[in-house]
């Protein structure tokens, strides 16, 4: 019980309630602006912008070909304000022209394929200019989470839901489903322009950084593949039961059941957001590793009961919110939320720990493996057991990349320390 106190207070102590607080507010806000935009506009213009958006959805992790997560870990190691200064005006310059470099590509990958309408053509270039915007606002959040600014962090996530939300509603009611794209590409803009000077550092001098170097760009592109992956590894399970099944009302329903548990996965993401820099500063030390890990499982491990018994008692209530004939497939709804528990209590530690150390790749070769086996497994579970197949086989994946995360990293953590006491 003391381990579990002392976490949540630490947590507390480092503005995390700020964090949570700001999220759920942001997830509200976000929320908002989906049902404006659906008032606005027709649902079949609307949908070609949105199909548009999933393609750009896949990319945006890789804005700055990663830079911003480089950023992140090698500032939280970096022992000066002048060092992390020198890192950030390279992140900025290099991410910026990684970033137009991406546009261009999308642009062109958009002007080559040939898509059903021209609509969803034209909507990719407009959304294809997010990727500058989008970086700089990713490096900006990070330099305050650098400098243990987590409140700042919060007002940040929160100002940028507000301008969602008005860009939506006054682009769309102006200029359509034009106006909507468009406001995926200003929201960042805006909120970037208001926080510029968070981009901008002392120009002291020129010296390289001697880590930044191949392996500096490495994790970084590491960093944007791994979390790609982890997008396609929730969309595969769509892909599938369409093209196995065909039948769309399965979609739907799964689509669905799933959005329910998978919305639960911003919990270790805000206490990620929060700590991710405090133990990458203090990840030599083996003590504090040992002490935060026991906490956040304990913590995990409570929370992720009270979800299980939550939805166990409740699922069926739940599912009949959304429509009555999901009721059928409340067994499903129960085998992806004991899936998501693998996520919650050792994915969302362990991923972070290994992108800690510097072992973001591994991440991306364990989410890899994971998407090959469910493409696999599902050709076989989908047929039999058609979605609780689905259900089944990512439940699974999901706790087998957790402990497989937890294994990779005790081995890579030794590993790491032997060579930091060598060098």
């Amino acid at each position: 019980m003391n381990t579990l106190k002392n976490y949540i207070s630490e947590f507390i102590k480092r503005a995390g309630s700020y964090v949570f607080a700001a999220t759920m507010i942001s997830r509200i806000l976000s929320f908002l602006a989906s049902w404006i935009a659906l008032q606005l506009i027709p649902s079949k213009p609307l949908g070609n912008v949105l199909f548009a958006w999933n393609f750009v959805v896949f990319m945006i992790p890789l804005v700055g070909f990663g830079l911003h997560q480089s950023y992140i870990r090698y500032g939280a190691l970096s022992k000066t304000a002048d060092e992390k200064h020198k890192l950030l005006k390279y992140v900025v310059y290099k991410g910026t022209i990684s970033s137009i470099v991406l546009t261009i590509i999308v642009s062109v990958l958009a002007y080559l394929y040939n898509f059903e309408t021209s609509e969803v053509k034209f909507y990719l270039y407009i959304l294809s200019l997010v990727f500058v915007p989008a970086f700089l606002f990713e490096v900006i959040k990070v330099r305050v989470r650098l400098e243990h600014k987590n409140k700042k962090l919060a007002f940040l996530e929160v100002v940028y839901n507000l301008i969602l939300i008005v860009s939506v509603f006054m682009l769309s009611y102006s200029w359509n489903t034009t106006g909507y794209a468009i406001s995926f590409v200003i929201t960042p803009l805006l909120t970037t322009l208001i926080f510029y000077r968070l981009l901008l550092a002392p120009n002291k001098n020129e010296t390289k950084l001697e880590y930044i170097n191949r392996e500096f760009w490495k994790y970084g592109i590491f960093g944007g593949l791994s979390n790609v992956v982890t997008l396609l590894l929730f969309a595969i399970d769509i892909i599938l039961i369409g093209s196995i099944l065909n039948n769309p009302e399965m979609v739907t329903i799964y689509r669905y059941i799933s959005l329910i548990p998978l919305s639960l996965l911003f919990l270790p993401r805000v206490f990620i957001n929060t700590d991710f820099v405090a133990f990458t500063e203090k990840i030599k030390d083996v003590q504090y590793i040992k002490t935060y890990a026991k906490g956040y499982l304990t913590l995990f491990a409570v929370v992720s009961a009270s979800i299980c018994i939550f939805f166990y008692i409740f699922g069926t209530y739940i599912l009949q919110l959304f429509d009555p004939t999901f009721t059928p497939y409340t067994d499903s709804l129960m085998i992806l939320t004991f899936g998501i528990c693998g996520i919650l209590i050792l994915r969302g530690l362990y991923g972070n720990l290994l992108s800690s150390i510097g072992q973001v790749k591994m991440n991306f070769y364990i989410t890899s493996v994971a998407i090959f086996i469910n493409y696999i497994t599902n050709l076989t579970l989908i047929p039999e057991l058609g979605i609780k197949g689905a259900a089944i086989t990512s439940a699974c994946l999901m706790w087998l990349t957790g402990l497989a995360s937890a294994v990779a990293f005790y081995l890579l953590y030794k590993k790491y320390l032997l060579s930091l006491k060598e060098s």
